[in-house]
């Protein structure tokens, strides 16, 4: 059985969640061994040392490296990388990316796993790992990875560097050891992590628009070595730099410069500076998602109240009534007049929405009410104008499917 028919067994038996979520759950149960043992300063420092070695380990390995490929290292360094980064107990790398390139196509949006805007803090934190889609990886997204028959062993045993890297903390310093140094460091590591998920889509500024809420913060950032310029990350992703300005602490950035300087990792990839300085335009996804936000923040219906009201009775505009047919009569109506109803009823709404364009509607923005708009909503970009007409157009395509009824009729 290949990688991608255990995943469609999984998504066959998605009811089955707790199982996955009980390695998570023991790990923080296991933090109050800890009463028990005592903790010695050698599991301390342990517990210190393994945090900023493994928080490493997920930000240039998990993120920086398999999930977007910012930099290259040989064979050998992928699976130090992969050992280190799943040892603690985040899954396997493979899975890592594909939630995460996943993320990416979908930031703050229904198909988000884990939009804190969309949910809650604590859904966006943690809960996740307890919904039915949390096992289930699409390898398709990351055949760069399944070609290598090491991570795939790594992916199906997840946990191998995590148990492994416990019983090594057990035998440095026993059951203190095991509990402040291995326990401890992990589940701080899991939540400096799960951080970057709740907050940095919440609380920060944002320099660039990303078409989604990422934000810079700079604590996060020092809690996990450089991910905290989230927004930065969202506006070019595959930077090995996260803090694109001299200022911005990314020290996960330094530490691989310090490893190419040692040639055991080459081709770092840097933003452009046209990126950095804002001035290159924004790509049409991000444009899009930008005047969708910007077309949300108008009143819609009370412009389309306005117009029936307006317009209801109009006597030169009578190919612009609203229809008066309830939803089944209507389904009756095209099916029995078929395909010459349906040319006549397409070339209605086009007539329809050409007025509409035309008409003036003092209650509906205009496209340089919306662009000034647009400039105190979004950050400089040169793609401003460009968002604001198209929230205009969005705007009229919503008013004319409320008008003539297409939107309830496309939902049934």
């Amino acid at each position: 059985m290949n990688l991608s028919e255990q995943n469609q067994h999984a998504d066959d038996h998605g009811d089955i969640v707790y199982p996955s979520a009980i390695p998570f759950v023991l790990a923080h149960l296991a933090c109050f061994g800890a009463l028990w043992s005592g903790v010695s300063a050698t599991s301390l420092w342990l517990a210190f040392g393994l945090y900023w070695l493994r928080m490493f380990a997920v930000t240039g390995g998990y993120h920086r490296y398999f999930s977007h490929r910012t930099y290259k290292t040989s064979r050998v360094g992928q699976f130090v990388l992969a050992f280190l980064a799943q040892s603690t107990a985040q899954k396997s790398v493979i899975w890592w990316a594909s939630k995460h390139r996943h993320h990416h196509r979908f930031a703050d949006t229904e198909h988000d796993v884990h939009s804190p805007v969309l949910t809650s803090f604590f859904y966006s934190h943690v809960g996740w790992i307890f919904s039915n889609g949390h096992d289930r990886c699409d390898t398709s997204t990351v055949t760069d990875l399944t070609r290598f028959p090491e991570l795939r062993f790594l992916h199906r045993f997840e946990l191998l560097p995590a148990v492994l890297l416990a019983i090594a903390c057990f035998a440095i310093d026993g059951w203190s050891g095991l509990f402040v140094g291995f326990f401890w460091s992990t589940v701080a590591v899991h939540h400096a992590t799960f951080c970057i998920n709740s907050l940095a889509h919440v609380h920060g500024d944002k320099d660039y628009v990303t078409g989604d809420e990422s934000r810079n913060n700079w604590w996060l950032a020092i809690i996990t070595m450089g991910e905290g310029w989230h927004n930065n990350h969202h506006a070019y992703q595959y930077s090995v730099r996260q803090g694109f300005r001299w200022w911005q602490w990314d020290p996960t950035y330094y530490l691989i410069l310090g490893l190419s300087k040692l040639r055991l990792v080459w081709d770092l990839k840097a933003p452009p500076q046209a990126v950095v300085e804002r001035s290159q335009a924004l790509p049409p996804r991000v444009i899009e998602r930008s005047a969708e936000r910007l077309a949300a923040s108008v009143p819609v219906e009370r412009i389309v109240q306005s117009l029936r009201d307006a317009y209801a009775n109009a006597p030169g505009l009578p190919e612009l009534h609203l229809p008066t047919l309830t939803l089944p009569e209507f389904r009756e109506a095209l099916t029995a007049l078929q395909a010459r109803a349906s040319e006549q009823l397409h070339a209605m709404q086009a007539q329809a929405q050409d007025a509409i364009a035309q008409w003036h509607m003092p209650t509906l923005p205009s496209r340089e009410e919306l662009a000034e708009k647009a400039a105190a909503m979004f950050v400089k970009t040169p793609s401003l104008d460009a968002i604001a007409a198209r929230a205009h157009d969005l705007l009229i395509e919503t008013i004319h499917a409320r008008l003539t009824g297409t939107a309830n009729t496309a939902k049934a």
